[in-house]
């Protein structure tokens, strides 16, 4: 059985960096490309970023290039998005997902996903 936890949000002033935790088991991770996606209030699920099955390939949703990181450790099977310069519209509920495919910046290619975590980054 496939069990993902996520850890690590919260709220922080505009400005700060905040770092997210994703802990799988139940599956051999080092073969799952790996993404984040949030959902903001009243809107639909985005993609923020992904990586593939050793950390070599990484993607981001262009408005947090450059701010945010994902990268991951294949012997704790943990991913993680760390967040900087965090703004307000960065507000949302943030959910770790694992795929087999390589379509990483589709939320239809991934099987299996996190329960979700609020990151509030007031003004």
């Amino acid at each position: 059985q496939v069990e993902t936890v996520q850890f690590g949000g919260g709220l922080e002033q505009a400005g700060d960096s905040l770092r997210l935790s994703c802990v799988v088991s139940g599956l051999t991770f080092s073969r799952y490309v790996m993404g984040w996606f949030r959902q903001a209030p009243g809107k639909e699920r985005e993609f923020v970023a992904c990586i593939n099955w050793n950390g070599g390939i990484s993607n981001y949703e262009d408005s947090v290039k450059g701010r945010f990181t994902i990268s991951r450790d294949n012997v704790q099977n943990t991913v993680y998005l760390q967040m900087n310069s965090l703004k307000p519209e960065d507000t949302a509920i943030y959910f770790c997902a694992a795929s087999l495919v390589s379509s990483c910046s589709d939320s239809r290619a991934y099987a299996y996903w996190g329960q979700g975590i609020q990151v509030t980054a007031s003004s």
